[in-house]
Order: C-alpha cells, then sequence, then structure tokens
C-alpha cells in the first residue's frame, strides 16, 4: 500500500505518517469515539480512506511540521571548518601547537621518504657487493639502507598509531546521522513529538470519527467524508424557477379592449339622410 504524495510532506516522513495512522487503528479500542469500527467500516477500509486523504489529514498539522523540518535541517547542517583541514591548518584545539600540521605532514610523508632512500641504498649496495672485489663503500650503503628501512617502518607505525587517535577523537566529537528509529538531539524530538501529536489530535482522529460516522463514506472512491474538508457554501440562492407543471399556474395579466361604441343606429325611422 503506496502512500499519495501530500503537498509539503517530504518522502522521508510519509513511513512515519502511516506508522502513526497504524498506531491510532491499532489503539482504536481506547477511543471512545472509534468504537463503531468493524460494524460499517473495519480497520483496513478506514486505512486505505486515510491514506488517500493524506493531504488533507496533514494539512491539520502543517505549522508544527514545518518547525519540525526546520530544527532538522539545522541539526544536520555540517560544521564549517572539516577535521582534515583544522588538522593540517593546526587548528584543531586537542593538538599539541601550533606546528602541530606541519607535524602531521611530516608524519605521513617520512615513510614514504624513508622507504625509497632505503630501497636506492640497499640496492645500489647489494649490486655492489657482487662485484669482486666489491668497492669500500659498498657496505655503508647498505647500513644506510638498513637504517632508513628501520626508518620506515617507525614512520608507518607512528601514523598508524595517530591515525587511529584522529578517528577515535572524531567518532566521539561528530553528529551521527539520525534514522527514522534512532535517538534525536533534544530539540529536534521535542518538534517531531509536537508534530505527532498535532498530526494525530487534530488530523488523524477527526478524519477517523467522522468517517465513521458518515453514512456515505466510500473507502473504495477515495473522497473525504463530506464532514471533512467541505467548501463553504456561497451566500446566495439562485432564482425560483418552476415550470408549468409545478405548483399552480402564476397569475397572466389581464387586458380590457378599447371602448369602442359603433354608430348610434335606431330603428327605420332614423334612416341616413
Amino acid at each position: 500500500m503506496h502512500m499519495k504524495s501530500a503537498p509539503h510532506l517530504l518522502t522521508e516522513d510519509r513511513s512515519e505518517y502511516e506508522r502513526l495512522l497504524d498506531e491510532a487503528l491499532r489503539n482504536a479500542h481506547e477511543r471512545p469515539e472509534l468504537d463503531a469500527i468493524g460494524k460499517r467500516l473495519n480497520a483496513e477500509q478506514l486505512r486505505t480512506m486515510a491514506l488517500n486523504a493524506t493531504a488533507l489529514i496533514t494539512q491539520a498539522a502543517a505549522t508544527e511540521y514545518d518547525h519540525f523540518v526546520q530544527v532538522r535541517e539545522e541539526a544536520r547542517t555540517p560544521a564549517p571548518a572539516s577535521t582534515i583541514g583544522s588538522m593540517l591548518s593546526g587548528d584543531d584545539d586537542s593538538a599539541a601547537g601550533p606546528g602541530a600540521g606541519l607535524g602531521v605532514v611530516v608524519t605521513v610523508l617520512a615513510p614514504v621518504l624513508a622507504g625509497t632512500a632505503a630501497v636506492i641504498f640497499l640496492l645500489v649496495g647489494y649490486l655492489l657487493m657482487a662485484l669482486d672485489p666489491a668497492p669500500s663503500f659498498a657496505e655503508p650503503l647498505l647500513t644506510a639502507g638498513w637504517f632508513f628501512a628501520a626508518v620506515t617502518a617507525l614512520g608507518i607505525l607512528v601514523a598508524a598509531v595517530g591515525l587511529l587517535v584522529t578517528a577515535l577523537r572524531n567518532s566521539s566529537t561528530q553528529v551521527p546521522a539520525h534514522e527514522p528509529g534512532d535517538d534525536l538531539p533534544d530539540e529536534v524530538a521535542r518538534a517531531r513529538e509536537a508534530w505527532r501529536h498535532a498530526l494525530l489530535e487534530r488530523g488523524i482522529m477527526p478524519f477517523l470519527r467522522d468517517a465513521l460516522a458518515d453514512p456515505s463514506a466510500d473507502p473504495a472512491s477515495g473522497a473525504p467524508p463530506r464532514r471533512v474538508g467541505q467548501l463553504p457554501k456561497v451566500g446566495y440562492s439562485g432564482p425560483d424557477f418552476s415550470s408549468p407543471s409545478e405548483g399552480g399556474t402564476a397569475p397572466r395579466p389581464t387586458f380590457t379592449s378599447p371602448d369602442f361604441t359603433s354608430p348610434d343606429f335606431g330603428g327605420p325611422e332614423h334612416q341616413p339622410d
């Protein structure tokens, strides 16, 4: 069952809306206004209707949700300076001094340079030792090569310890990314709880209550109950027209013909001249 997209609800919060809806339906027996579940509409039908009306329901808690999103985004904003940059510049508070950045660079480069020198000295020294007779400076080259090899091993060990200490220090101070089930910072947790409470009390519960009270609610149509989200009626009425067959006949205007009188004709004694 996938929920329709709400205008202002982020994708990561849609699952939270579904969980809150399922929790309300699961604990409906604790709400006297929802005791009609199962008589005409069951829990699955009500859930379908509520998912189809997500935009309408979540709009009831829009203010709390906007505050929750704002606080959460502020908590997720990373620090302006990176840990590596602070180490190289010597700005880390836990560093040993102002030259800590240079010390880190030397610690990283020392094993590389010493290892390169060790390979060169040892390779040249053993090649010279293969000659007959071997030059007198072949043995000092081998000694120098083994010295730089020891420096390389020591540098690798120091760098590894330094990286381990840095990783442990950073892991104890950084703000971890939070999943929906993880612990949230106090301010974010309070904002989230305020949104959940407003969504439940002002959105989900009124919708379920009106759906159960509306006998014409059809879960298959996807339309919300008539008592939820109705637009106000415009405050005028249309003219009252009625057909001749409805009601009594309207009075018709009466006309009287002009009062014309014919010429005064009398009997035979009044013949015209």
